[in-house]
């Protein structure tokens, strides 16, 4: 049947309203999750869950090398890790690739960690080498659950004995917990990336600069915005130069990400505000900042709270370049690759028990320095590490989810709730013309005509959200 377009109001809002229905169709189309930022666990006074990737393939780690399933780049993965447990996954690698496995340990909240409590990721070949290994803890000043994350790496690497050839290797993931620690299963997200080789013209650079500005830098000016962190890796929001302000609740844990290219160099800090009360909290706020891969860079959690408000700030880190990898001070080396770097922020539960179960003023301080360069020649696409592969604007709106996969749709401030209502409407409006023609032509009648009236729904529920199965936590 061929439908005449209808002329006067009808007509009109009849458009707008497929306009958007195609807007939403489009996106749902290319496998997005049409959502607003749900908050809802603030209004309920209770810390939100760690939102781990919806397309994570779920995976067992085995005991033994023998029975390990193999890890594909460029997948995330989910597994589970108890206490005193090693697990171990296959990876098949070639001679020329740079390789990295992260795990982010995720332990429920309300449970009880020791200080020594870790999470170890170690990569080896076939002959039992260790490749790499790298642990993260909670340390002595911030023994409260939050997410962990650690990484290991195989590197090509001129004149390396070790490592270099292609076949089988493993991913070792180990937890560490006292005796006085709770025994539930910490929740894994696991991920495999991979950094292409260089461009074989000239020799390969193999040794890490020992100078660069120390100097922290004032402070960026302007006035502070409103920036929700986000609950995981995954849907962390995005930041730019600037301060930028948020809520925190206690045992919360916020994800920002920073676009930093070759070249620039990181600073970040994070302030607490005051509040009521008396008490005093050793450990209260702990940051931590990641690499694109997941690695661990730096981290502080010594800030002590009395009520009054504190400030913390990383260490002045080297700016991003390729030879950082071949540094020895841990944490330097870590800064080498461009890309999307991770804060994580995560207040402690004792500041509640201390100063009242409330959102808590937080204000992230975030300077990147210095001129993008051009970076190393790569045989094959950055993938992770390149600015220009992230998503989200981090001087804008900013709630894009870590890889595109969440997309939030506003057109002229219209929240999607409100979308997806005026796509109703369409089918409301189109179903009414319908009606106003009577049967279509063979049908027994002629064309009918437009009443010029549309009715759409005044109330609606918004779709629930979900960012990840109650279980995690």
């Amino acid at each position: 049947m061929k439908w005449q377009r209808s002329r006067g109001r009808a007509a009109s809002a009849g458009a707008a309203a497929m306009c958007v229905a195609a807007a939403v169709c489009a996106v749902m189309a290319a496998g997005a999750v049409v959502a607003l930022p749900d908050r809802s666990w603030a209004a309920a006074g209770e810390p939100s869950p760690y939102a781990f990737d919806p397309e994570a393939r779920q995976i067992t780690g085995a005991a033994t090398t023998s029975d390990a399933e193999p890890l594909e780049p460029g997948a995330t993965y989910r597994d589970s890790i108890g206490p005193g447990d090693k697990l171990v996954y296959r990876l098949n690698l070639d001679a020329t690739t740079n390789a990295y496995v992260s795990a982010v340990a995720v332990p429920q909240l309300g449970t009880t960690v020791a200080y020594g409590d870790k999470v170890k990721v170690s990569l080896q070949d076939s002959r039992g080498n260790d490749c790499s290994s790298n642990d993260a803890q909670f340390g002595s000043a911030g023994r409260f659950p939050r997410p962990l994350a650690a990484y290991a790496y195989r590197m090509i690497e001129a004149g390396a004995y070790s490592c270099q050839e292609a076949g089988p290797y493993y991913v070792v993931i180990e937890r560490t917990s006292a005796d006085t620690s709770t025994p539930e299963p910490w929740e894994l997200e696991i991920r495999h990336v991979s950094e292409p080789g260089l461009v074989a013209a000239g020799p390969s650079p193999s040794e890490a600069p020992s100078e660069w500005p120390s100097a922290s830098p004032g402070p960026a000016g302007g006035v502070p915005q409103e920036r929700q962190g986000g609950t995981s890796f995954f849907d962390a929001e995005s930041l730019a130069d600037g301060e930028w302000t948020a809520r925190i609740e206690p045992g919360e844990s916020l994800f920002y990400k920073v676009p930093v290219d070759w070249g620039q160099q990181l600073f970040a800090g994070a302030d607490l505000g005051s509040s009521d009360g008396r008490g005093f909290v050793t450990g209260a706020l702990a940051m931590s900042l990641y690499n694109p891969a997941r690695g661990l860079v730096d981290s502080t959690g010594a800030m002590s709270y009395n009520g009054k408000q504190k400030t913390t700030a990383l260490d002045p880190l080297p700016p991003v370049a390729y030879e950082n990898r071949f540094g020895s001070r841990v944490g330097d080396k870590e800064m080498r690759f461009a890309g999307w770097y991770y804060l994580r922020v995560s207040l402690n539960p004792q500041v509640g028990e201390e100063f009242g179960n409330k959102p808590y003023g937080l204000t992230m301080r975030v300077n990147i320095e210095g001129r993008a360069t051009g970076g190393p020649e790569y045989d094959g696409p950055a993938g992770d590490f390149a600015v220009g592969d992230g998503d989200g604007d981090p001087g804008g709106p900013g709630g894009t989810g870590s890889d595109g996969r969440m997309v939030l749709v506003a057109v002229g401030g219209i929240g999607a709730g409100t979308v997806l209502v005026l796509g109703l409407g369409v089918w409301t409006l189109l179903a009414r013309r319908r009606a106003g023609r009577g049967p279509g032509p063979g049908m027994g009648a002629g064309p009918g005509t437009s009443t010029g009236t549309v009715e759409v729904p005044t109330q609606h529920t918004p779709p629930t959200q979900s960012y990840g199965p109650p279980s995690a936590w």
